[in-house]
This record gives structure tokens, sequence and C-alpha cells, in this order.
């Protein structure tokens, strides 16, 4: 703590001379003896001088150097902790990697080794209670199943969904994996743990992990006895020559992998000591990069003013003239409503948006935010997407546009999401959370356009009836500028299903990554 010690703005530091030059100036002036002695006899004026120094022990330029030294101390800002950036959840963000290779559908354990791993997914989905989360699933290619999200029931529906039958790509690639667990943390901007749900790591794997800095949790999931491994068919898997497949779990290498890596290293267990067990790696994981990696440090100069306060109020007096002073500023308050002008005093409308955002009240914090990116994400949680585009639409960023995208989604409106998902990747190209939004808006707007062509016009209305075309308020002239908002519930509105999508999503992605 000591070291870590440092003023945020020490060049104010400067301004403590002002006090030293108070103090000295009221001191040279009140010194009556230099004042008189080139007129009175030395002798003489000990005996006219009356020295009043102990009527009064605190003296007013005293008082006066020691509030101008707390708040220029404050104002300079002293500091010895780091703290999460801005509006992060204090819950750390977990990136949850399965492995989808086929020695996971083995049936060691009950039932199968991915269905247990699903098992274990939905408990921790429902011991974070709501926290962030992403799933990436990986074999011979890794890819994004959903980015981090705090929707429960999405969670769980696409990882009900997962089969070792949709990958498109056989083998194991935990590297893949890794580096697109640690890509989704950078962009959440927090510290976060990478949790690997496995029956093996290949030993080229081990560097990635080495290189990641910590933060990954590896659940081994089987037996050291190993068991055959179911086919889809109903069948089990055999070698060339007809023998069965046993894989097995090898534990000690697991425990290798941890000690070259270290990486926690565990073994799935019957009851829920592994999901625990996790939850303490997550948890840890966050306090410890928090204090070594977070780019903010708190700041403490405020303190000093409550500090100063405090030594004044055991003086005689200074309790009723400090219970004074506050009930002044609540009585001058403007408006009825007294506490939130307190509240106006000393925090920002942003910071009121902020607490109102973490208590769930999104329609208050809406009212409160004045930074339109958070204005836009608290009338987006709000369920009001039309005026989330709104928000969004005033400024012109990737980040911007990815959330216009989203809530043009939730609004059905497919082609204009098309057009802002890639109006966001113009700004910024590699950004896989936009891309992948990207082919989901445009595979629902392929079907919407079949679906129109499917069902021939039918007239609804009497001949002489006169309707107004209300499409044509979505036409260019009057058509708002449309932007993409945080990565979550993207794929609520998909009809085929889930295990379907990520099968079709999974092939365009591998065939796109093959030279």
């Amino acid at each position: 703590m000591i070291a870590d010690f440092h003023f945020l703005r020490p060049w104010l530091l400067l301004l403590l001379a002002l006090p030293a030059a108070i103090v000295w100036m009221v001191s040279r002036s009140g010194d009556i003896r230099a004042q008189w002695k080139g007129m009175i006899a030395p002798h003489l004026l000990d005996r006219l001088v009356v020295d009043t120094s102990g009527r009064s022990r605190m003296r007013p330029s005293w008082l006066l150097a020691t509030v101008l030294t707390a708040g220029i101390a404050g104002a300079a800002g002293p500091t010895w902790q780091r703290e999460p950036p801005p509006f992060v959840e204090d819950t750390a963000p977990l990136v949850i990697a399965v492995d989808l290779s086929q020695t996971m559908d083995a049936i060691d354990v009950t039932p199968s080794r991915l269905e247990r791993a699903k098992l274990k997914i939905k408990d921790l989905i429902e011991a974070r209670q709501g926290a962030r989360t992403a799933i990436v699933a990986y074999a011979g290619t890794a890819h994004l199943v959903l980015p981090p999200t705090e929707d429960a029931a999405l969670l769980e529906s696409y990882s009900e969904a997962l089969a070792t039958r949709i990958m498109p790509t056989p083998g194991k690639d935990t590297a893949a994996a890794l580096r697109l667990g640690q890509s989704l943390l950078h962009k959440e901007g927090v510290a976060g743990t990478i949790l690997l749900l496995t029956d093996g790591v290949e030993a080229a794997a081990a560097q990635t992990l080495k290189s990641s800095g910590g933060g990954v949790v590896i659940l081994g999931i089987g037996t050291s006895a190993g068991g055959p491994v179911k086919t889809p068919d109903g069948g089990f898997l055999s070698d060339a020559s007809g023998i069965r497949l046993f894989p097995k779990l090898d534990v000690a290498g697991f425990e290798a992998i941890g000690k070259e890596t270290g990486a926690d290293v565990a073994t799935v267990t019957d009851d829920d000591a592994d999901v625990r067990w996790i939850m303490q790696r997550i948890r840890s994981n966050f306090a410890q990069k928090q204090e070594t990696e977070g780019d903010r440090w708190r700041d403490f100069g405020w303190w000093l003013v409550v500090a100063v306060a405090m030594a004044l109020s055991f003086r005689k007096g200074w309790v009723v003239r400090l219970a004074t002073l506050l009930l002044a500023l609540r009585m001058l308050s403007p408006g009825s409503a007294h506490a939130d002008g307190l509240i106006d005093m000393w925090l920002t409308s942003d910071q009121q948006g902020r607490i109102a955002f973490e208590r769930g009240n999104y329609d208050e914090a809406a009212d409160r935010f004045v930074d339109p990116m958070w204005k836009g994400v608290a009338l987006y949680r709000a369920g009001k997407f039309r005026e989330a585009i709104d928000a969004f639409a005033s400024i012109d960023t990737a980040e911007s546009w990815y959330d216009q995208g989203n809530a043009l989604l939730q609004l059905s409106k497919f082609e204009q999401a098309v057009a802002a998902y890639e109006k966001a990747l113009d700004k910024r190209s590699e950004w896989p959370d936009a891309k992948a939004n990207l082919t989901i808006a445009q595979q629902l707007l392929k079907q919407q356009k079949e679906k129109q062509e499917e069902q021939p016009e039918q007239p609804s209305e009497d001949p002489d009836s006169v309707q107004f075309d209300e499409k044509g308020k979505e036409g260019k002239e009057g058509q708002i500028d449309i932007a993409e908002q945080t990565s979550e519930m993207w794929m609520k509105n998909i009809n085929v299903s889930p295990a379907d999508l990520m099968a079709r999503k999974f092939s365009l992605e591998a065939r796109r990554q093959s030279p």
C-alpha cells in the first residue's frame, strides 16, 4: 500500500506554498514587537506589550491554512488503491469454453461427458446470478456460441443445444479456444476467467496457457478408466480394426499441465463441489487482477475533507457549527426534494444514472444519464428499443452502430440491422461480435424475404377503402441512422433450432478460416 501511494495530480501540490505564505504574512503582521522596536526602548516595550497568545488557541489564519492545505492535498488526488473501470459489474466475467470433440460423447460418466458438462454449465449460471457469461465451442476449430450476456435463459438454451455433431472440423484445438476467450475478456475491459470443460488438453496448447497471464480454470470431465464413445445412430465408436474406443481421462497429464502453466486444474465431481471450487477461483482471479491490472486509481482526496471536519468537530462549539452548515445546505437546496438537491451537489447525472442502473432501475437510469451510450443501454435494458436507437444514433462510433443493430434486431428490422452492423465493421473491421451478429441478421433477413415470397398477397380490404402505407415512413428520407448495442440477446428472434443455427454458423466460419 505504501509503495503504491502517489498523487493523481501532483502538480497541484505546488499550491501548498499559499497556506504557508498566509501563515507567514499573518504572523508578521501580528508581531507587535517588530513594529514598535524601532520607536520604543526594548525594556519599556516588554512592559507595554500585552501577550494575547494564550487567549485563542485556534487562530483564524491557522484554521484557514489548515483548510487550504487539506483542500489542496485532496485536489491533488492521493491514492494507493486501484479500482475497476466505471460501470463494471462487481462480478467477474466468465468465458466457458466447451470441448465438443468426439471423445466428449464417451459415457464413462452419466449420461455422457458432454451432458455432464452441460449440467455443470447450468449450475454455474444459477450460481452466478446474472453475471456476464460467454460460451465458446471448440473441436478442430473454435467458435463463439454466445458473447458475454447476463441473460440466463439464453445461456441455458444455447448451452443445452451443444452437441459434437455441430462442429465442422474434427480434432481438438484448445489454443484457438483460449485465444477467442481472451479476446472476449479483453473487450469486456475487466479481469475475468476462462473455464475449459474438456477431457484433455493437448501439449501444443501449453504455450498459449502460459502466455494467458493466469485466469484459466480447467475442469477435466471423464474417468481414468475411460468408457465407450456413443455415436449419433446409437452405436459405439470403433477404430479401423473394429475395436471399440475407450478414451481415458489423463489425470496425471492434467496435473502436469497445471504445474507447467499455472492454470487451476480439477476433475468433475458427482456433487456441486466442483462448481463451488470454480466459483471460488473466479472470484479470486477477479480480485487479484483488479489489484494489479486496473487502469484506474481510486481518488481518496475527499477523505481529507472528512478528516478535517471530524478533527474540528472535537473542538468546543464546532459540532453545532458543522450541523448548522449541513442544515443550511439542505434548506438551500432548490425545489422541494431536498434529498435530490444534496445528491446533485455531490454526484453528477451520470453517477446517479450508474447507481440506478446497478439497482436495475433502468427507466430511472435512462432519465439520469447524460452520456448517450449509457442512456441507450439503459433504454435497451428497459425494453424501449426505439428510444435506445435514438440515443445511440447521436454518436458515430463502431460501438454505437453495433448497439443500434441489436436494438433493430429486437424490432425485427433486419435490413436496417444489417446496415448497422456493416457500418460498425467499416469503423472496426476485426470485431468478432459484430461479424457474428451480422451473420445472424443476414440469415433472419433472408428468412423474412423467403416467407414474404412464399405467401401471396391477398386483398384484405374492401376495394374502395383507403389505406395509408406505413412503410413509407421507413424510406430513405425518414430513416434514422442506426448502430449496435451491447452484445446480448442477439439470437432471441431466431426461428431455427439453436443446434442447427450453430452448425450452419460454425461451418461458414470454418470455411472462411480455411486457407
